[in-house]
Parts: C-alpha cells; sequence; structure tokens
C-alpha cells in the first residue's frame, strides 16, 4: 500500500481500489455460478452403407399398448429386495409425474419421475437419479437407481395395501 500512496494520488487510489474491489466481486459471483453444460452433439444420420455397432439388447417392455404410459404408472409397488431401500416401502408413479414414497414409521416423501426415450429419472429432494428398469412385468417391477456412491437396486411387487 505504501507504494501506492507514493505514485498515485489520493483520489486515484480510490478509484483503483473501487475498481478493484468490483473485480473481485465479478470473479467471486463467476465462480459460484454453475458451469454451462456443453451442448449434445448434433445427431447426423447415417448412411445404410455405413458400419453401425451393435444393436444393444431391447430393455425390457415398459410400455402398455392401450395408452403407450409405462406398465409401472398409476400402480402402488412395495419393496421386497433393496441394498439400500428398506423392505416394506412404498413407492407409487402418480401419471402426473409425482413420486409418491411411504415407509412404516417414516414421513412420506414426495419426488418426481420422468420416463422419455426408455430412460427413467427419479427426482428426490430435488436431485435427478437416472434409473434402469432392470425387469417389468405384472408382478414384478426391478430399477437400478444411480445415487452418488453405490448404484441402488430396488426390486418391488405390487402393494397388496394399495392406498390409492
Amino acid at each position: 500500500m505504501a507504494m501506492l500512496e507514493r505514485c498515485m494520488p489520493a483520489a486515484r487510489r480510490r478509484r483503483f481500489r473501487g475498481r478493484c474491489l468490483a473485480l473481485v466481486g465479478v470473479l467471486a459471483l463467476a465462480a459460484c455460478a454453475p458451469s454451462p453444460q456443453p451442448p449434445p452433439p448434433p445427431s447426423q444420420p447415417q448412411s445404410p452403407s455405413a458400419a453401425s455397432p451393435p444393436a444393444a439388447a431391447p430393455a425390457p417392455s415398459t410400455q402398455a399398448s392401450a395408452d403407450r404410459r409405462p406398465r409401472f404408472v398409476d400402480r402402488t409397488w412395495r419393496v421386497v429386495a433393496s441394498n439400500a431401500v428398506a423392505v416394506g416401502t412404498r413407492y407409487r408413479f402418480d401419471a402426473d409425474g409425482t413420486l409418491r414414497i411411504e415407509a412404516d414409521g417414516s414421513t412420506p416423501s414426495r419426488g418426481r419421475w420422468t420416463y422419455e426415450n426408455g430412460r427413467l429419472v427419479l427426482v428426490e429432494e430435488g436431485i435427478a437419479y437416472p434409473a434402469e428398469i432392470l425387469a417389468l412385468d405384472e408382478r414384478r417391477f426391478a430399477i437400478r437407481s444411480h445415487n452418488p456412491g453405490e448404484p441402488v437396486d430396488i426390486e418391488m411387487a405390487p402393494a397388496d395395501d394399495a392406498r390409492d
């Protein structure tokens, strides 16, 4: 600071300090802002002669033929096995995208869910978790939720005591 006092008049030092503080503030705000997500790569149609990678195994059928909604929608499912969720916990995927989770002795929670282009996403407490559907039929619904840390496997069956 002594160097600034010797080489700059007082008024100029105040302006300089003000500009430095403004610059520090802008840099601090920029550091706190979320980084922009890179845009998805543009899809380019491949010519029929172009070599294509082998097709992945088909995903379990999740669509009902009549209304094209996934079969797990508007049903209450009860956890029968999981590496992280209590057995007996009930999950309900409402058609409006509401996810209801209830467990005996716990406060019910609500989240959201989406299913687009064969991808299931669960949103709990504002955090989105992609999930794979491992099995789905009238008697079984198994998913793997990619939560932080280890994936959570949840196997469910229709809830006998469904409260709709």
